[in-house]
């Protein structure tokens, strides 16, 4: 028996373990480039995941809203127990009349023939679904928008963690010979000090990057809702992303693209709509009625439903408001200058935009000047460290000479990786000033 319950318990511990890796391998993502990153964030992302919630939210609203058009059918129960009877006056004389017991079981029936609600909910759904769905898509743009930026400061990072190893490397090598020609008696001590406190200088600081990368690496997973706990390795080119960080600076902006604007048409569509809702006020509400229904009368409760008395009708209900201070004349006054303000918010919106794209643009065109003079002087300041490093060991130049090299390649390199980002963060302003962030 303790045979059989040990493979029981050992086939559902790797059953458990093929599932837990299982789920571990469909929220991992394997390929991590930025498009990848990007499409990863839209679903798991909390802000993502509330929208569409709010989407579902809106489309039940409108269904729960509709439904009144449809027949509404409903029962009505009633019991009263009387301790004294209602007295009615009758030809001079106080009556009791009625009984003590009554009961009343109905089924009631209401059509909406007219009303200016359901009017409204039916030609607005389309729209306010609409509205909805440019949310979600206004919320993956920004999600798109950080996750690049993101992706590249970390990229960034990464680079620069790369130079600092390399310069490390070379700083090594430099202390080595230094302490090796101080052993010689060729040179003095003061050079493998100045190597050492360059060597430490530069770990310093390489350990200060390594901090910072973790940092940008768990905001980065936030905003791509990545789990926590699962290795994320970014998948990138620098070759290609020098390619993709050019750009056409001669792109007119087409203010249509911008998510921004079409939601505004769409509100100002849905606000043309309440003007109308709230003209439909001076019309009357109409709707059938019907009930059929069963009364019970007596003054034993035991013998209360013994009989029963039937009743029904069919009616039509209309109702128009005749007076009310002028309150319809108010709402539509105040509907019609909302929809102005919104025709406002649109120029506004232009204005902005046009601004928005004018700062990203001269952004953009200033980093790629940067970019491609800085790109120049890694190649400058590589031949001039690689030429001093022999004059130094040719005895030509000073240890001191070889430093200051050093110290150049190492912030040309630093500088040109610097640019790049911020030659691809310009860019990624542009694109969303055009409207062309994908996402």
């Amino acid at each position: 028996m303790k045979f059989y319950f040990s493979i029981i318990i050992a086939i559902c511990t790797i059953h458990c373990n093929e599932v837990l890796s299982q789920n571990s391998a469909d929220t991992a993502l394997s390929n991590a480039t930025l498009s990848n990153c990007v499409k990863y964030a839209c679903k798991p992302q909390p802000l993502i995941q509330q929208s569409l919630i709010d989407e579902d939210i809106t489309n039940k609203t409108i269904q729960s809203k509709l439904a009144d058009w449809y027949p509404q059918l409903s029962v009505n129960y009633n019991y009263q127990n009387y301790f004294q009877l209602p007295v009615f006056y009758f030809s001079g004389v106080y009556v009791r009349t009625g009984t003590f017991n009554t009961s009343t079981l109905g089924l009631s029936l209401t059509q909406n023939i007219f009303t200016r609600d359901l009017l409204f909910a039916n030609k607005t759904s389309t729209d306010v679904n609409k509205q909805m769905k440019q949310s979600v898509i206004a919320n993956k743009i920004s999600i798109a928008v950080g996750v690049s930026k993101a992706f590249y400061d970390v990229l960034l990072t990464q680079k620069q963690i790369s130079v600092l190893n390399e310069d490390i490397i070379r700083l090594d090598k430099s202390l080595q010979d230094a302490y090796h020609q101080y052993q010689s008696g060729i040179v003095d001590k003061t050079d493998y000090k100045r190597a050492t406190i360059s060597l430490n200088n530069a770990k310093a600081e390489r350990k200060q990057i390594e901090e910072a990368l973790h940092a940008k690496n768990v905001y980065l997973k936030q905003l791509m809702g990545y789990p926590e706990n699962n290795n994320l390795r970014l998948n990138f080119d620098t070759t290609l992303m020098e390619q993709e960080a050019l750009l056409d600076t001669s792109m007119a902006i087409n203010i249509q693209n911008r998510i921004e604007y079409q939601t505004l048409l769409t509100q100002q569509k849905l606000q043309k709509a309440t003007v109308q809702y709230n003209k439909w006020s001076y019309l009357p509400t109409v709707s059938a009625l019907g009930n059929y229904n069963y009364s019970y009368l007596s003054n034993s409760f035991g013998k209360l439903y013994a009989q029963s008395f039937a009743n029904s009708f069919l009616g039509l209900q209309v109702s128009l408001p005749i007076f009310q201070g002028n309150k319809r004349v108010f709402q539509i006054k105040q509907s019609q200058l909302q929809l102005e303000r919104i025709d406002w918010d649109m120029i506004a919106l232009k204005n902005k935009v046009n601004t928005e794209y004018a700062q990203a643009m001269a952004a953009y065109k200033g980093n790629l000047a940067n970019y491609a003079a800085l790109k120049d002087n890694v190649a400058l300041a590589n031949d001039v460290y690689t030429t001093i490093r022999l004059q130094y060991n040719s005895g030509i130049k000073t240890y001191l000479d070889v430093i200051i090299a050093e110290s150049d390649l190492r912030t040309a390199q630093l500088n040109f990786y610097t640019a790049l980002y911020q030659l691809l963060e310009s860019k990624i302003d542009v694109e969303k000033a055009l409207g062309n962030i994908p996402y």
